[in-house]
């Protein structure tokens, strides 16, 4: 009986140079794992693999030497503890994520859940050619954002409340991008140079700084055989509905647009980016 690789390829196995040996990619949406899932993985690749995994520059699991004859068993018993396979090929892959937020200081968004959200939304999604999403929490940018087809920065939009400031100047210190002065008892923002990373706001003894959270969407980055930093092309997004009609838009361009095989950034350059803007300003303005 034939072997339908292209089957196992979508559902993660991968075939590997050493004949009827795979090696399984897993789904870990934004790099997260509970003790239960890593307990049944290392059991897996005890028993079914070598007895190690890789850990992939996409934050998944691969459990490596799968034999064919084990592949059905293998995604059963990783079921038992919570594990499922990722996918390969012309789809949407799973979504990477820093911690966000709900752990890291420095944090402007809930990372976690809006990879699980967009994983929701998409993951596994069929299309001319692979397809990647990654969030990262502010302009640190930890996860790398602008690598992905899409990716999602943490911003937060900042504005000074005179009455809360006593003047310490901590804010002028905090600022990396010399967008905040101090003159004549006044505190300047120069928004030109403000990129929200909210270290103002953060680093303030008074709260005079007010901060409301949003996002930067960058489109069509490239970390592979072409490198190519992905282009934010729209002002802050400042809400989760906004963000989502936005992603909405910009996978169906490329579904609707692109040729097989095709990456997301080659077919805005052949299509035309004001032919894409035109369809994110209707997104961004609802």
């Amino acid at each position: 009986m034939a072997v339908d690789y292209a089957a196992l390829k979508k559902g993660g196995f991968m075939r590997q140079k050493q004949k009827n040996n795979f090696s399984l990619r897993l789904q870990v949406v934004g790099g997260n794992l509970t003790a239960e899932n890593l307990k049944k993985i290392a059991e897996v690749a005890e028993k079914y693999g070598d007895g190690h995994v890789h850990l992939t520059s996409r934050q998944s699991v691969e459990i490596p030497f799968v034999k064919l004859d084990d592949v059905e068993e293998v995604k059963e018993e990783l079921a038992k503890g919570g594990c499922k396979p990722g996918v390969c090929g012309p789809r949407v892959r799973t979504v990477t994520a820093c911690q966000g937020n709900q752990i890291c200081p420095s944090g402007n968004i809930d990372t976690y859940d809006i990879a699980k959200k967009l994983d929701a939304r998409y993951y596994a999604r069929e299309l001319p050619h692979k397809f990647k999403f990654g969030v990262t929490g502010c302009q640190n940018n930890c996860l790398k954002a602008e690598e992905n087809d899409v990716g999602i920065k943490g911003a937060m939009v900042v504005e000074w409340d005179e009455p809360s400031c006593i003047m310490c100047g901590v804010c002028v210190k905090a600022c990396r991008e010399g967008a905040i002065t101090m003159a004549d008892g006044k505190i300047i923002l120069d928004t030109d140079k403000c990129n929200y990373c909210g270290r103002c706001a953060k680093a303030c003894p008074t709260d005079a700084w007010k901060g409301e959270t949003g996002y930067l969407v960058s489109f069509g980055g490239l970390f592979g055989n072409t490198i190519h930093r992905g282009e934010e092309l729209l002002p802050v997004v400042t809400s989760e509905e906004q963000l989502f009609r936005i992603t909405d838009a910009a996978i169906q361009f490329f579904a609707d647009n692109a040729k097989p095989s095709e990456r997301f950034q080659f077919t805005l350059e052949r299509v035309g980016l004001d032919k894409f803007k035109e369809v994110l300003k209707e997104a961004y303005n609802g």
